[in-house]
């Protein structure tokens, strides 16, 4: 077997920057496939990376996150003990040959005041963020409270509540096209896909729908809100509009697409599906795939 060519990937801590790559690489006609990780990589990590590269038959820019995400320990976990080797990370992703950027921020998370900064350092040097007695933690969160029950939520109860919080931020930071998980740890493959899925699924739903024969506006805009209220999001706007003009249509009898913006705690989310006359409808939005680890 011939070993994959040597490419450095670009590391990136500031999160404008980030985003901004992404844009770039879209605007090129890539797919941005996103996988997040807390670093100290192994093999199945790397079998991640390689279904990110395959998640796509066009070209695919291939973001690795590597991010000790505080808010999944609680205030009795010793953070500081949690193993890292970035100088090994970036090895082990350039000899891949297929990572083209590996995001690294500092923190992500809003800590400190004017006259208490922020405790968290750099890339292994993270603290917790979970509330203190000083009253300077984090305090916007993303819950998904149904699967966060039980398994390792009975015994690591602010556990979920960080991964699903940390998973937004790194969405709307990369804004990625396509997210691979790993399956090894499957109450949080679960959680993430219903958190990070629930805007997707409805306008899925929506199409489905709609090229079925039940094309009237309202109700369609109504099965949405829904689904996003039952998955604990907060409907910013549901609009049907027709695609050239965006004026509002009362029924799906044109070509014509469904917006949608809804809050999931202070994060907001955006999507859109076109709806045409035929069944290959344009759909970009998140896709979290999964491959074992």
């Amino acid at each position: 077997m011939v070993a994959a060519a040597v490419h450095e990937p670009e590391v990136i801590r500031d999160k404008a920057a980030m985003n901004t790559w992404s844009c770039r690489r879209r605007v090129e006609g890539k797919v941005v496939a996103l996988v997040p990780t807390m670093g100290f990589l192994h093999e199945g990590h790397l079998s991640l990376v390689s279904a990110a590269a395959a998640a796509s038959a066009g070209p695919v820019a291939v973001v690795v996150s590597i991010y000790v995400n505080p808010s999944q320990f609680a205030l009795t976990e010793d953070l500081a003990t949690y193993p890292s080797d970035f100088a090994g990370d970036l090895r082990k992703l350039a000899a891949t040959g297929v990572v083209a950027a590996v995001f690294c921020p500092p923190d992500l998370y809003v800590r400190g005041s004017a006259d208490r900064p922020s405790a968290a350092g750099v890339y292994g040097g993270t603290v917790s963020c979970l509330e203190d007695a000083g009253g300077h933690a984090h305090e916007t969160w993303i819950r998904v409270e149904q699967l966060e029950k039980g398994l390792c939520g009975s015994s690591r109860p602010v556990f979920f509540r960080g991964v699903a919080t940390v998973v937004a931020k790194l969405f709307n930071i990369v804004e990625p096209d396509v997210a691979v998980f790993g399956k090894k740890d499957y109450q949080q493959w679960r959680l993430i896909c219903q958190m990070a899925l629930s805007i997707s699924r409805s306008l899925v739903d929506a199409r489905t729908a709609a090229l079925s024969g039940s094309n009237h506006s309202q109700h369609i805009k109504d099965q949405i809100v829904q689904i996003l209220a039952e998955a604990g999001g907060q409907v910013d706007y549901v609009e049907i509009v027709e695609q050239e003009s965006l004026v509002p249509v009362e029924r799906m009898d044109r070509p014509c697409v469904i917006c949608v913006a809804a809050w999931f705690g202070k994060v907001r989310l955006i999507d859109n599906i076109e709806i045409q006359s035929t069944s290959s409808d344009k759909y970009n939005s998140v896709v979290c795939l999964s491959a074992e680890s």
